[in-house]
């Protein structure tokens, strides 16, 4: 996984005050000549891509309802007890979001982030602004709720919460913000850190949102067609076809036409029937083949689970032209290049010989000398239980599909048994972790 530097210092340098956003919020706010104005009620930022966002501005509500907005240089003392301002004049014109603003009260604090490193979505319980130089940033993100009155039991010379609580905030960079509202710059920016993820954590995240998070996600997955198309084929297929089905036609096939022939034929059966042909029609010719064979088989028979992309080299090639094809197989799932099925001239399976086997033969050795002559195979009609067996019985990654006339049709692998054999809600339990998983409480 690629990491990303933050160009600003971390939080954690002490290198100038930080304060939390709930103490600035409802303070007071004084003009320079120590009259009350108002109090706080937002502060603005703008986002500066790996750079801490800015502090540009405040918002002070007046009463009545009405608040205005102030630019920080008009703030003399941004960290104190009383905000003062070092004018008396206001724009007393009502606050209007401008394009590319953050409020941190109204769009980040309370609302749900993407924890990158832990993948899931957290909400911030509160928010670290940080001074650096002359400027202020938000630098840190508290995901941790605590009781109220821990404010309020500080004493009068107190201005932060206990310096042994600092440990509760985290690198903002740690984090991607969910703010869509439109005129936001957010609603257009791609989604850098998210894509650090792997699409089966993008998936989970998307089962676990909302409506509004799930449409902000998928606009930013959107931005990657590749990664889209994975994404959808680790999504629970109920959900899948949810989504898929705000879409129109052309977006749909849009995206069919990225994934792999035997998730997107799931895809189209789970589809209103009214939608799927117009949908297979828009599908490139080869991968509109390739579902329509797929489509011809029971979905719970050995048929209708397999891929019909694979690595099938003539029998009588050399080991090294075997390797050569499996270099040329980019574009195959990478389960399936764990072996190569010797054919015929008529394409009926004459032995498979695994990936290990083809490394350690001599490479001007003929393909079937290294192959199994004689490997487990099952018939497209085959019960995908009876498979599974198989599989796990002679501790296969792969298994062919093969018609009665031993012509190989397609390659089962063992994602593909593992996710119809796990429990329904598999998707719903909580994942594993390695004994040595970052826990974001505990930093």
């Amino acid at each position: 996984m690629t990491s990303t530097s933050p160009a600003s210092p971390s939080p954690t340098a002490e290198r100038g005050p930080t304060l939390r956003l709930s103490e600035l919020l409802k303070r007071p706010v004084v003009d320079n000549g120590g009259e009350s104005l108002g109090r706080l009620s937002d502060v603005i930022v703008r986002l500066r891509g790996s750079d801490y966002p800015l502090v540009t501005g405040i918002v002070v509500g007046i009463g009545g309802g009405r608040e205005v907005y102030v630019p920080l240089e008009q703030v003399a003392s941004f960290d104190g007890d009383v905000l003062r301002l070092t004018t008396a004049k206001l724009d007393l014109r009502q606050f209007e979001r401008r394009e590319g603003e953050v409020l941190l009260s109204a769009d980040v604090l309370g609302h749900r982030l993407i924890d990158v490193e832990d993948a899931r979505l957290v909400r911030a319980a509160d928010l670290q602004l940080y001074r650096d130089g002359s400027e202020w940033v938000l630098s840190g993100v508290d995901t941790r709720r605590r009781p109220r009155r821990l404010f309020g039991l500080l004493g009068p010379d107190q201005k932060s919460a206990p310096a042994e609580d600092a440990h509760a905030f985290r690198d903002w960079h740690d984090f991607e913000s969910l703010i869509g509202h439109e005129g936001s710059a957010l609603a257009r920016r791609p989604f850098a850190r998210v894509r650090r993820l792997k699409p089966a954590q993008i998936a989970d995240l998307l089962e676990d949102a909302s409506k509004s998070e799930e449409t902000e996600i998928l606009g930013r997955v959107h931005d990657d067609p590749e990664l889209e198309a994975d994404v959808f084929e680790e999504l629970d297929e109920d959900l899948a076809t949810r989504l898929l089905g705000a879409r129109t036609d052309a977006e749909i096939a849009a995206v069919l036409s990225r994934m792999r022939a035997d998730d997107a034929a799931d895809t189209v059966a789970e589809l209103p029937q009214a939608r799927r042909q117009p949908v297979l029609d828009l599908l490139p010719p080869p991968q509109r083949t390739k579902v329509l064979t797929l489509l011809g088989f029971n979905q719970t028979s050995a048929g209708g689970l397999m891929g019909v992309d694979f690595v099938a080299v003539p029998s009588m090639r050399t080991v090294a032209e075997a390797l050569d094809a499996i270099r040329g197989s980019a574009t195959l799932q990478p389960e399936a290049l764990t072996s190569v099925h010797a054919v015929d001239s008529d394409g009926g399976l004459r032995g498979v010989a695994t990936l290990v086997a083809l490394i350690q033969a001599d490479p001007a050795e003929a393909l079937i000398d290294v192959c199994d002559t004689d490997p487990v195979r099952v018939g497209a009609d085959t019960d995908v239980m009876d498979v599974a067996v198989l599989m796990t019985d002679y501790n296969l990654v792969t298994i062919p599909v093969v018609d009665d006339e031993r012509r190989l049709l397609g390659v089962i692998t063992v994602d593909d048994i593992l996710e119809v054999t796990l429990p329904d809600d598999w998707r719903r339990r909580e994942a594993a972790e390695p004994p040595d998983a970052h826990h974001g409480d505990a930093r």
